[in-house]
């Protein structure tokens, strides 16, 4: 973008700011205390300049949004044609309790809905098993049959709403619960609209929730993707998740790569089974968190769409633009939010949805301030909401499309944290001897991701319990006065309840019907076949999730992670 000879301009004014102005007054006064690096630690400079960007190509690197390489945005007109989806998580209790949750969200503003489940649901198991005792409705709402799936959406037309499920081990028997909803009440299976997590290969690296073992549960993943293009295109079935893998500490790059390297083993394992790389990969969305460290942030996003793009087309072969497309949630995180003076969390959370929009997110989940604390209240939920509403309305983030491009910082940060991210998939693309499907298989079988992740986790850790890494109000600036929130608490009778309904429906139902609809299941599984249209039959016949789950974990296994030492 800049000649030689500018250049050379450049880079002499620059060693003579230093000298001249810079200098003098940082020996004079010194540089504030604290580290300039970002929360994954990759150093700042203290100033950019067209030197830091001298290789940047503004066609082949940025481009326009809408077009490859989608540095840019996904889109067009990203934020000026409309606003990202404001997708609030919502679930605990019994599902008439989430029904409630969800229509308030609605009555306030928001455009999507979100869908938390309890851990037994989560596991796929009962509400009656004695494992899920004192846990039902505790993390989410509990799910047992599709009877509980007609009461989450009570009054809510599923052929207009688009929903996200977070849900993994279980998402085959969930998504078929919605599918025979849509039945029963008629809505055309291709006018579904919405997201469910399934991503289980991000289990067996960060979040550790699983039934079967990893390739039989790739296998399932990609029965749901086979499933969505033929009978549901507009769901997406499986959305990648980074999210879990930076909550468990790793560090933005590792995020990014991780993400990717799974993504890439689903469109594998999808070509195996014979689906053509343009039929599938424009139903394929992620999930990204979005830390303190804005401008990494922003890198992050931006470099995921470029390195997506160009390894959909070089390595897959993908023709199609929709295929190249990043497109993804983001949700604030977690990790970041203090119990100690809770109300700060709203400016953290602030920042992070900023860098969320300035990124170019599809959909957007900002977390409550009590959220360190329990499921969050109404107020922290509609705190939360609003805090998009004055983002996309207020704040003119969204009147210009990747306002930050061309930002020498931001150019730098997004070549920085594209090369670290392609070493890593190269790595992980090694390890399976040229399959990305084989080398994330070889990497949680060897315990490479859960290393890299534990030792990132540990180095941040100790910058903070040393005070390197400031974290406002626990490290430094802390109080002695309880500062806690009024919190949501789940009512003790929730599980009282949720039993009571399992009971009515085992006893309405046919148990001949669910017996020969379990036969079906077993079957499936053991012809190799694609197991959603017999789930379908299955649920509709309110067989039970713990009751379809047994099956898969009979014919499967079960799964013990290796040990991984840092």
């Amino acid at each position: 973008m800049y000649d030689d000879d500018e250049l050379a301009d450049i880079r002499e004014a620059r060693r003579e700011w230093e000298r001249e102005t810079r200098d003098p007054v940082r020996e004079q006064y010194g540089e504030r205390k604290g580290r300039f690096a970002t929360v994954s630690n990759l150093e700042i400079d203290d100033l950019y300049t067209p030197d830091d960007v001298v290789d940047l190509d503004y066609e082949s690197d940025l481009g326009f949004p809408g077009e490859e390489p989608f540095t840019r945005g996904v889109y067009p007109t990203m934020y000026r044609g409309r606003t990202w989806t404001m997708r609030q998580f919502a679930g605990f209790g019994t599902a008439e309790e989430t029904n409630e949750r969800f229509h308030y969200l609605v009555e306030h503003g928001q455009t999507g809905l979100s869908t938390a489940f309890d851990m037994p649901t989560l596991m796929g198991k009962d509400s009656d098993d004695p494992l899920s005792d004192g846990e039902v409705g505790r993390e989410g709402v509990a799910v047992d049959t599709l009877r509980d799936v007609e009461i989450l959406f009570d009054g809510i037309d599923i052929g207009e709403v688009t929903t996200s499920f977070t849900i993994n081990p279980s998402a085959p028997v969930v998504y078929a619960m919605y599918v025979a909803l849509a039945d029963r009440r008629g809505v055309p299976r291709d006018e579904l609209d919405g997201t469910f997590q399934n991503d289980m290969l991000k289990e067996f690296i960060a979040q550790k929730e699983w039934v079967v073992p990893p390739e039989p549960s790739l296998s399932l993943v990609t029965d749901t993707i086979e499933f969505a293009v033929r009978e549901t295109p507009k769901i997406q079935p499986v959305s990648i998740s980074g999210y879990h893998i930076r909550e468990a500490g790793s560090t933005a790059i590792q995020e990014l790569a991780f993400t990717l390297a799974d993504g890439f083993a689903y469109v594998e394992d999808a070509l195996d089974r014979g689906l053509e790389i343009d039929e599938f990969a424009p139903q394929l969305s992620f999930f990204f968190n979005s830390h303190n460290s804005i401008f990494e942030e922003i890198a992050k996003f931006r470099a995921g769409r470029r390195v997506y793009a160009r390894i959909m087309d070089e390595w897959y072969d993908a023709a199609d633009p929709a295929s190249k497309r990043l497109k993804f949630h983001t949700q604030t995180a977690g990790a970041a939010l203090t119990a100690q003076q809770p109300l700060n969390n709203v400016v953290r959370v602030t920042l992070q949805a900023l860098a969320g929009v300035l990124g170019g997110t599809q959909s957007l989940h900002t977390n409550s301030f009590d959220e360190a604390l329990a499921l969050p209240s109404e107020e922290a939920v509609r705190v939360a909401l609003r805090t998009q509403q004055i983002i996309a309305e207020e704040s003119g983030a969204a009147d210009s499309i990747d306002p930050l491009g061309g930002s020498f910082m931001i150019e730098s940060l997004t070549d920085e944290v594209e090369a670290e991210t392609m070493a890593y998939l190269e790595e992980v693309r090694d390890m399976g001897e040229g399959s990305m499907r084989e080398g994330v298989l070889q990497g949680i079988e060897r315990g490479y991701f859960q290393r890299e992740i534990q030792e990132a986790s540990y180095e941040y850790q100790e910058r903070v319990e040393t005070g390197e890494e400031t974290v406002v109000g626990v490290n430094e600036y802390a109080v002695e006065e309880d500062t806690r929130p009024d919190i949501l608490t789940v009512d003790e009778e929730a599980q009282e309840r949720q039993l009571a309904r399992l009971d009515r429906v085992r006893a309405e139902r046919d148990d001949d019907a669910v017996a020969d609809a379990l036969a079906d299941v077993e079957r499936a599984i053991a012809n190799d076949e694609n197991v959603m249209p017999v789930l379908v039959d299955a649920v509709k016949v309110y067989a039970t999730m713990g009751e379809i789950m047994d099956v898969f974990a009979d014919a499967y296994g079960t799964y013990q992670e290796t040990a991984s030492v840092v």
